[in-house]
């Protein structure tokens, strides 16, 4: 690894705008926006088909792109967010990516970092201890216990917390009431840490989250609690994008790390624009596939930020259309081009939602090492036919910078035009009946909708509230298309339900959920945590 000083030069960043954590990490100040030089790098999204337990790469694509660019002698970024200690833990492991294409320092990233998850959950349980102290002291006159919906988070995938009663032992102890816990990186505050332009939107999207509502039905804001100040103080060093390095001395800008499902799913929009006042080329990832990060983060992301990307990776390997072409994960290593052209659908699908909104589409064959020839092709052929800007195979993994200066060259290429003209699945103005519709029928191959009588009386009730306009934030599985996760390929025609539906006022979005959708992780058979270790030396094993 090199110096964060020097790398930070490599960008052109003043040494007086860099806040070092140690040698090999540091924060940059929001004065670095302020960058005279008047660069504007070309944003490229990285996003992947379906996941399948073969696994896709989309990381691992990302900093092998990252490092090829740097190789073809490119001044480059890849912005990725942070990333969840549940997970690392439990059955994902580091999310720095894999093999010769990985993010450094590792464990660093991956367990404690600059603190900013850290902080996050502070925040927001300090904001579920004020929130419950207020009906304790019955200082928000209405709002009593039935009525709160602010509740605890943990950075550990614990099940046992998906469902608790708090309060319990008396009067002095209360309020009791039954409540849950999420995953840190389900929090509002993370969502709102990742799509804030700075301090002063960070304080604003805080005072607007709602927290409960009275007995009267009327909203209660943090505003209304006075307590934004409060959750400034363990907040506003967050905002603060942090840099680290691949393996190959690139920039990495890592921040912020909001959930894929109930919240958009990608890195803060401070990272990129910091990255794009210094770098030629910005290459950030969008969370799980095409129908859930990318399409977030062209509604929510984009729109919020004006920053248009120039083109999408869309990453995908001959070992997942196998899984989706029916193969038994058993037997994924065998060679089968026929399988490849069966769950060939799925990445069709990909292309076209990445295509409707009006983007060069490159597909980045992400290749392992039992690939076949003629199922590389099958993939490739798949890719052209269905309208890709090109499909070009990448081995990041193994190879490191060499195995991704192929697709960096595709991108460079695709990029050429500039910013396209951005094609929106719905009109910003839309209702939110009509915004789930179109994302049903337009990204996930439904033909309609239902909703359930819950659902519709709460949109009539945030709707009567003003928040009917904000954009849908859909929350559904990520192992298909469609809502239901059994249903492999490329599933159409179906009926997409709407069990529930939420608002996260500060983030800026209402959640609409297609059947359950668990935000606190439980621990597999074989946990992560099982595999990793220390050495005398310090070292720690197992991340990757």
């Amino acid at each position: 690894m090199e110096p964060i000083t020097k790398i930070a030069d490599s960008l052109g960043i003043d040494p007086d705008h860099l806040i070092p954590y140690g040698r090999y990490k540091a924060k940059i100040s929001l004065d670095a926006l302020k960058n005279p030089s008047g660069q504007k790098g070309r944003l490229v999204v990285v996003t992947g088909i379906t996941p399948t337990p073969a696994g896709e790469g989309k990381t691992t694509t990302a900093i092998g792109l990252t490092q090829g660019m740097g190789r073809l002698g490119h001044k480059v970024s890849v912005n990725l967010r942070e990333p969840t200690l549940g997970p690392i833990f439990g059955i994902k492991g580091g999310g720095t990516g894999g093999g010769m294409a990985r993010v450094v320092p590792e464990d660093e990233i991956n367990i404690h970092f600059t603190g900013d998850a850290h902080a996050v959950g502070s925040a927001h349980n300090l904001l579920a201890a004020l929130v419950e102290n207020a009906v304790f002291r019955n200082s928000v006159p209405g709002l009593n216990a039935g009525g709160i919906m602010w509740n605890r988070v943990t950075d550990a995938s614990d099940r046992g917390l998906r469902q608790v009663v708090t309060g319990v032992g008396g009067p002095g102890y209360g309020p009791l009431r039954e409540a849950r816990f999420d995953i840190v990186s389900a929090s509002e505050i993370m969502a709102i840490l990742a799509l804030a332009d700075g301090p002063g939107d960070l304080r604003d999207r805080l005072s607007r989250i709602v927290v409960g509502e009275t007995s009267e039905g009327e909203p209660v804001t943090v505003e209304q609690l006075g307590v934004a100040g409060s959750l400034m103080t363990l907040l506003h060093q967050t905002v603060m994008p942090n840099l680290v390095q691949t393996m190959e001395g690139q920039p990495s800008i890592i921040h912020a790390g909001p959930f894929g499902n109930i919240a958009h799913g990608c890195s803060s929009i401070l990272a990129d624009r910091m990255a794009m006042g210094y770098a030629d080329y910005v290459i950030t990832e969008a969370g799980f596939a095409s129908d859930l990060g990318f399409e977030k983060f062209m509604h929510i992301k984009t729109r919020q930020s004006g920053l248009l990307p120039a083109a999408a990776v869309l990453v995908a390997s001959a070992r997942a259309l196998k899984w989706h072409g029916g193969t038994r994960r058993r037997d994924l290593a065998n060679p089968d081009p026929q399988a490849v052209v069966t769950g060939g659908d799925n990445l069709i699908h990909h292309i076209g939602i990445v295509k409707g909104f009006g983007l060069p589409c490159v597909v980045a064959i992400n290749r392992f090492g039992d690939d076949s020839a003629e199922e590389l092709a099958a993939v490739k052929k798949i890719a052209m036919d269905a309208g890709a800007t090109s499909a070009v195979e990448c081995d990041g993994f193994a190879q490191g910078g060499p195995g991704g200066e192929e697709l960096a060259q595709a991108v460079v290429d695709a990029t050429e035009g500039g910013s396209p003209e951005i094609t929106y699945a719905y009109a910003s103005d839309a209702s939110a009946q009509d915004k789930v519709l179109a994302l049903a029928q337009k990204i996930y191959g439904a033909a309609d909708v239902t909703w359930s009588p819950e659902a519709r009386r709460r949109l009539q009730y945030f709707e009567s509230k003003g928040w009917g306009g904000l954009p849908i934030c859909m929350a559904k599985t990520h192992l298909s298309i469609s809502h239901d996760q059994s249903l492999k390929g490329r599933p159409q025609g179906y009926t997409f339900p709407i069990t529930d539906i939420r608002a996260s006022v500060g983030a800026g979005f209402l959640y609409a959920l297609a059947g359950r959708i668990e935000t606190l992780p439980g621990l597999p058979t074989h946990p992560r945590a099982l595999d990793m270790d220390v050495t005398p030396e310090g070292e720690v094993l197992g991340l990757s």
